[in-house]
Order: C-alpha cells, then structure tokens, then sequence
C-alpha cells in the first residue's frame, strides 16, 4: 500500500510527526513479534515519544499485558484514561 505524500503532509500537520517516523514505526510494528513483551515496550515508548505523552511504568505494564492476554479493547480512548 502506497500513500501519497499530501496524506503524510496533513497527519504531520496535525500531529507533529514526520513521514519517516510513522514509516519506521509501520515497519517495526509489521515486522516485530507483537507478544513479545520488549518489542511491545519499544512500540510504546516510540508512540510515547512520537505523541510527547509520558506513559508511566504501571500504564505501560497494564498495557502489555492487556495486548499478551489478548484484552485490547476495541475503544483505546478508554483504555488510556
């Protein structure tokens, strides 16, 4: 899948991240082992970082073993509050 660079344009615009950071973060996310637990803290500390919100150890914790237990909820908003 292809997009075009006007569509990474807006979500920069929006959300202050570049088109390599969400490429890298896509690839790591594609090709990382999503029930390993240190793949799963590299991805929230990446999305941390990305989104310049502090995730607490105890959120993060909660957060790997909701997606090791298969206990995503479908509504994150929810989950992150």
């Amino acid at each position: 899948m292809s997009f075009s660079d006007s569509f990474f344009d807006k979500i920069e615009k929006k959300t202050n991240v570049d088109k390599n950071t969400i490429l890298s973060l896509a690839s790591k996310l594609q090709q990382g082992n999503m029930k390993d637990e240190n793949t799963l803290k590299e991805v929230i500390r990446d999305i941390s970082r990305m989104t310049g919100r502090e995730v607490s150890k105890e959120k993060e914790d909660k957060i790997i073993k909701a997606v090791l237990n298969d206990q995503v909820p479908t509504n994150l908003d929810k989950f992150l509050k």
